[in-house]
C-alpha cells in the first residue's frame, strides 16, 4: 500500500514537473508556460485576475500570499467559492494580524497551490496512471488526493473533506486557477496524515 501511495505521489510529481516546465522546453521567456498557454492567458496574473472582492483573495491578502500570485510563478492555484468559505467553522482562518492566526491562513492557502502549470488534462492523465487516484504535492510540501466522478475531477484531503472542480483551466500569465465548490484543509502541524481512501 505504501508503494502504491508512492507511486502515485512520483506519478504526481512528474506530471507536476513537466507541466512547469510546458513540456520538452518549448516554454514562453521566464513564464514556465508554452507559448500557445500564455497567448491564451495575456498579461494577466492570477492575483489580479481572480476578484478582488472574493473570500479567497481577502484570505491571500491577509496572509501577503497575493503578492506570490502576483510574481512569475507558474502556479496551479484551487480556489474555493465563496460559499465554500461561507461553511468553514468560524476562527477556521482566524484573524491575520495574529501571527499564530496568519500561520494558519498561510497553512490553508498555500495548501491549495501546487508548483507549475497543471491543466485539468494533466490531472486527469495522473489519475489514470494512478489506476483511478493520485496524490498531488502542493508547494507547503503536502498532499491530497484527485481522483474523478464521472466527469468531474474530485480531491479530498488528508481528513476527507471533499472539493469538486466546478471551473478548469483559467488560464493567466503566472499560471491556471481551477475552481473548486470546498476548502481542502491540511493536516495538522508536524502530521501529513494519510492520504484520503
Amino acid at each position: 500500500m505504501k508503494k502504491t501511495a508512492l507511486m502515485l505521489g512520483l506519478s504526481a510529481a512528474l506530471i507536476v514537473g513537466g507541466c512547469s516546465k510546458g513540456g520538452g522546453g518549448n516554454t514562453a521567456s521566464g513564464t514556465g508556460q508554452t507559448p500557445a498557454a500564455s497567448k491564451a492567458a495575456g498579461g494577466q496574473t492570477i492575483a489580479a485576475g481572480l476578484p478582488a472582492n472574493s473570500q479567497f483573495m481577502a484570505a491571500a491578502r491577509a496572509a501577503g500570499i497575493d503578492r506570490t500570485l502576483a510574481g512569475p510563478g507558474p502556479y496551479t492555484v484551487f480556489v474555493p467559492d465563496d460559499a465554500a468559505f461561507a461553511k468553514l467553522p468560524p476562527g477556521t482562518l482566524g484573524n491575520a494580524t495574529d501571527p499564530k492566526q496568519r500561520a494558519r491562513t498561510t497553512s490553508v492557502l498555500t495548501y491549495l497551490i501546487l508548483p507549475g502549470t497543471v491543466l485539468a488534462a494533466d490531472i486527469g492523465k495522473t489519475i489514470d496512471n494512478g489506476k483511478g487516484k493520485a496524490l498531488m504535492m502542493t508547494v507547503s510540501g503536502q498532499t491530497f488526493t484527485a481522483s474523478r466522478d464521472g466527469g468531474t475531477i474530485v480531491l479530498t484531503d488528508a481528513s476527507g473533506n471533499v472539493a469538486h472542480v466546478t471551473k478548469a483551466d483559467q488560464q493567466f500569465s503566472n499560471g491556471v486557477v481551477h475552481q473548486i465548490d470546498g476548502v481542502l484543509m491540511p493536516p495538522p502541524p508536524g502530521a501529513q496524515g494519510k492520504p484520503a481512501k
